[in-house]
């Protein structure tokens, strides 16, 4: 198997199916054992977080001006007026 410039090799097709490993989807890590010999290994899948954005979903209301709407995208409280 060639590296490339960048450091970057092809992980086989079979191995992908195998493994599970899907384009864009899946985290690999490499392990090493006590021995030195590296390992790929599917990473487990990261909790994930929930954008700020969805959360002010609900919130918003059309009556709101730049900056409360902005303060409530950050997380912030905003006094009602």
């Amino acid at each position: 198997m060639r590296v490339t410039s960048k450091g970057q090799v092809t992980i086989p097709q079979n191995v992908r199916e195998s493994m599970g490993i899907q384009p864009s989807e899946t985290e690999i890590e490499f392990l090493q054992d006590e021995n030195g010999r590296w390992y790929i290994a599917k990473a487990q899948p990261r909790r994930k977080r929930t954008s700020r954005f969805r959360t002010a979903y609900k919130s918003g209301k059309l009556t709101m001006n730049t900056d409360e709407i902005m303060a409530l995208t950050r997380g912030e409280t905003w006094p009602s007026s």
